[in-house]
């Protein structure tokens, strides 16, 4: 009889599993009927399911060529077959980049060429696809979700002929998020070596065989995907998809489908804690057991709000798409540090730097620059300048201003003014100044993040008008048409102001701190 002791644990198993990318097959195994999914319109898919159609698109896969460091961009909304794709591409050995499905058509098709995607994955409700096609010569692989789309093979039919049985030789496969910088193109967060979550890392986030996942966000965003996507696929948990924000439908999911765990943003803390008292009471939230929250800067009165609602259980986190040592603070701790983001991290170091680059003391702010991990961590994809302008020897910085106190623990206190976080999206002004320009009647643009009660930031356009032009605002509002027919909706300033001259530097460079300055004169958090 076979030693008990000898068999691998289910910790073990999973970790085994997760090397190689089959996770999902650990958990079709376990449990095969077990919901793995359910879509925005309540239809839903087993973790057998899930698991056979990855086995099947790897062979898909396969069938044409593509394997280890092939590349894959998905276009998509919420929904089950943005899980398969991933669970796909996890054990294939491809490289997975979501792309925001609300860019334009020269955006999307930018990071799809960019990314070197060979197989390309999309919504039939994006109607630029076709047009994006137009402009990707070297995908070989076109695949429809959802309805058909010009110039793509359906999904279904396309993954019907192959067998859905566990492929015995998986790759584990990688991921690439896009990450704008304050000019240019954004650029792709490439590491060379995936990283692998331990199973004991979702025991300590409290997931069990009860935990059900909500996710409330946009798939192809970083957090989402890792807290909410990712976290339920490694958990094993039951997954609920919505499409968009609708505050009562989002709580009333939370109380009826009893969500355990879930990823939210600020601006969603807000419009929830908006709500009507007598809506709220409808709906108990006390099986809550996980909410995460990050991507911008949280005011601590809504904080405060949240944690005596849901209990302390917010975990908030401080990291990027470039990773580093990464910080994060429980409702507990964050009760005593008020406004914290964190305490400073014990295995890789973070350093706060004046200009000079000198060390500042506690209570100095400064320049927030990460310690990159054995091996050199990242690279922006095919950019060496600019993955060396972010460096200081073996640290590297978001952009991100704050200080630690006399405890380590640390404050966020600015960042950057080149980029805007408008409602936990980052938006890069640049890209903007580079549409607005092109106007007839604009001499220099210098777009900024102004503050916005409920998004944090809004999005304004300081404007210098050529010669011969006058202030007015029929000419604002051309202007704004005129960004909307090249910016996707996100972007456009929602306001716009006429000045008479920029600052510069020496160097002839629009100081946009300079410019966003008098808009937050007054707020002592400049966020």
């Amino acid at each position: 009889m076979e030693d008990l002791k000898e068999r691998p644990s289910l910790e073990e198993t999973l970790d085994q599993a997760a090397a190689v990318g089959m996770t999902t097959a650990v958990w079709a195994r376990l449990t095969p009927d077990k919901v793995a999914v359910v879509n925005p319109d309540g239809s839903s898919r087993t973790f057998a399911e899930v698991n056979a159609v990855a086995n099947k698109l790897t062979r898909l896969f396969r069938q044409h060529g593509l394997g280890k460091g092939d590349a894959l961009a998905i276009v998509c909304s919420n929904r089950a077959e943005f899980v398969e794709v991933q669970a796909a591409t996890l054990r294939s050995g491809l490289r997975i980049t979501p792309v925001n499905w609300h860019l334009t058509a020269d955006e999307i098709a930018y990071i799809v060429n960019d990314c070197e995607a060979k197989v390309l994955v999309g919504e039939a409700r994006i109607a630029v696809l076709p047009e994006v096609l137009a402009q990707s010569p070297n995908v070989v692989l076109k695949l429809a979700v959802g309805g058909p789309i010009a110039g793509f093979q359906d999904y279904e039919e396309a993954i019907a002929p192959f067998d859905g049985s566990d492929i015995p030789d998986p790759v584990l496969g990688n991921q690439m998020m896009y990450t704008s910088g304050t000019t240019g193109r954004p650029k792709g967060v490439y590491r060379e070596n995936p990283p692998v979550t331990p199973s004991s890392m979702y025991a300590l986030r409290g997931y069990d065989e009860n935990s059900i996942q909500l996710c409330a966000g946009p798939a192809y965003h970083a957090a989402p995907l890792a807290f909410d996507i990712r976290a339920a696929m490694g958990a094993g948990a039951p997954l609920h998809f919505l499409d968009k924000w609708d505050s009562e439908l989002v709580l009333r999911t939370i109380s009826e489908q009893k969500i355990t765990h879930l990823h939210l943003v600020p601006i969603m803390f807000q419009r929830l804690l908006a709500l009507p008292d007598e809506v709220k009471a409808k709906y108990p939230v006390d099986h809550v057991k996980y909410i995460v929250h990050g991507a911008a800067p949280c005011p601590p009165e809504v904080k405060h709000a949240m944690i005596e609602w849901f209990g302390p259980v917010l975990s908030e986190y401080y990291a990027g798409s470039e990773g580093g040592a990464g910080f994060t603070i429980s409702s507990e701790e964050w009760l005593k540090k008020p406004g914290s983001v964190g305490k400073r991290p014990a295995l890789l170091q973070v350093r706060i730097l004046d200009e000079e680059g000198n060390d500042c003391p506690p209570g100095v702010p400064g320049g927030i620059y990460h310690q990159l991990p054995p091996g050199g961590g990242f690279t922006y994809f095919k950019d060496a300048a600019k993955t060396a302008a972010n460096r200081v020897g073996d640290f590297f910085t978001m952009g991100d201003v704050g200080y630690f106190d006399e405890d380590d623990y640390l404050f966020l206190t600015g960042r950057n003014a080149e980029t805007i976080i408008s409602g936990g999206v980052n938006i890069y002004p640049q890209e903007i100044d580079n549409e607005l320009i092109k106007h007839d009647a604009v001499a220099d643009s210098s777009t900024v993040g102004v503050p916005h009660d409920e998004w944090g930031e809004q999005v304004k356009a300081v404007i210098l008008l050529k010669p011969g032009y006058q202030p007015s605002e029929a000419l604002a509002q051309e202007i704004l048409d005129f960004a909307r027919k090249a910016l996707p909706s996100f972007k456009v300033p929602r306001s716009l102001d006429f000045v008479h001259d920029l600052p510069r530097s020496e160097a002839g460079k629009v100081q946009r701190n300079k410019v966003r300055a008098p808009y937050w004169e007054g707020r002592t958090r400049q966020i």
